[in-house]
């Protein structure tokens, strides 16, 4: 077996250092097993395993390669491999390897430190850390400023669901989000995204506001507080707050899907996802009329949601055909995906409220958006502390991909 070498070079980043480098090994007939790069605030971190043949003059390539470092400021470093190490770092190839993404409008030491902290008391390696938000000044005061950091986690794990449990525990005490997922092909080949609407993809609950106009607000938000609490079923409570809006004019709908206050990231989020190539949709219920306001803003590919009756330019206090509750929202997506020839692993489905639970639980991505502790706690991701488009980073894309 050829002697194996760990080559690690530091020190300022530049163009010309890696081909420098590399033309020096190929003069020497190296073959390079494994070669890693970070730059950060443009100091080069370069790492190469190394195969050199028998045959070489290691003191010469050692001696030729310091002159190129000395020559380009860098720093060289020369590590021995043994056959033994090196068949064991082979064999930790098949091991299971995870994506954890941790997110928030900052990320302090300290945050790292916990994410850390949960891998190593689980026996998992941190593989590679690499950043996907932009850079953001510190001078300028942005409320909107986005942070995130993907780590990749590889070992074998006793207790997966404890992992991700543990991992989770940190967004408790601390202002960020995090994600834990599976590193396998579906998570990097999801191909269709459906969001709920009220509260999701809008910042308001459209029949609060319609509630408003027809002057029944108090009785609708009696109806909700005791729907939340349990006493009444969802459907039951959806037909009585429905009912009290009996005569409305359709005129107030116009207004108010003229006013949609949309979600901080929406635009960004959506738009990205028709450039990737992704199905979008909504699952909603809210109301079509609303909803297909939404589908044209964003050209989306499919929508369901409840259908208001209207009679005579009013409403009649009643949605025609089946209610879209939670259930119905679960087998409406697996109709989405199944009609679009897709696995429901390829699947990501965003709401906040707990008749978005069903379809967050069979999704290939479930993510409660600013969502109620209960739904926070049962959904298995979360983003609480971003706008929509943080969803991006869960996808794997970087800010530096994306138009601001």
């Amino acid at each position: 077996m050829n002697p194996i070498q760990l080559l690690t070079i530091g020190g300022p980043d530049h163009p010309g250092v890696t081909a420098a480098l590399t033309d020096a090994l190929a003069r020497h007939a190296v073959n390079v097993l494994d070669i890693g790069q970070a730059v950060i605030h443009d100091r080069l971190s370069l790492g190469l395993l190394l195969e050199i043949p028998e045959a070489e003059d290691r003191k010469a390539l050692k001696k030729e390669l310091l002159f190129i470092a000395h020559e380009q400021g860098l720093h060289l470093d020369f590590s021995d491999i043994t056959a033994e190490a090196y068949e064991a770092w082979v064999a930790q190839e098949g091991k299971p390897r995870f994506i954890v993404t941790l997110l928030g409008r900052k990320l302090s030491a300290a945050n790292i430190a916990h994410l850390a902290a949960v891998a190593a008391r689980h026996g998992v390696n941190i593989d590679g850390i690499t950043r996907l938000s932009g850079r953001f000044s510190l001078r300028d005061d942005n409320p909107h400023k986005r942070a995130c950091i993907e780590f990749s986690l590889r070992g074998e794990v006793g207790n997966e669901e404890q992992l991700r449990q543990d991992l989770l525990a940190i967004t408790r005490d601390d202002e960020v989000d995090l994600a834990f997922q599976a590193d396998d092909l579906y998570r990097r080949h999801r191909r269709l995204v459906v969001f709920d609407m009220d509260s999701t993809l809008i910042q308001c609950e459209v029949i609060d506001e319609l509630a408003r106009a027809a002057g029944t607000h108090d009785e609708v938000a009696a109806i909700t507080e005791a729907a939340m609490r349990g006493e009444i079923p969802f459907d039951d409570s959806f037909r009585r707050r429905l009912a009290t809006l009996e005569g409305l004019d359709v005129a107030v709908l116009e207004r108010i899907a003229d006013q949609l206050p949309i979600t901080e990231g929406a635009d960004r989020l959506i738009t990205t996802l028709k450039k990737l190539g992704y199905k979008v949709g909504i699952l909603s219920g809210g109301f079509s009329y609303f909803a297909n306001r939404l589908k044209e803003r964003w050209g989306l590919d499919c929508v369901s949601a409840n259908e208001l009756d209207i009679e005579n330019g009013r409403l009649t206090g009643r949605v025609k055909g089946e209610i879209v509750n939670g259930e119905k929202k679960a087998e409406l997506l697996q109709k989405m995906a199944a009609g679009y020839g897709f696995d429901m692993r390829q699947t990501v489905a965003v709401g906040d409220g707990a008749n978005d639970l069903p379809m967050l639980s069979i999704a290939g991505l479930g993510i409660a958006f600013h969502a109620k502790p209960l739904v926070r706690e049962r959904a298995r991701h979360s983003i609480s502390t971003l706008g929509l488009d943080g969803i991006l980073y869960l996808l794997g894309v970087r800010d530096r991909e994306v138009p601001a």
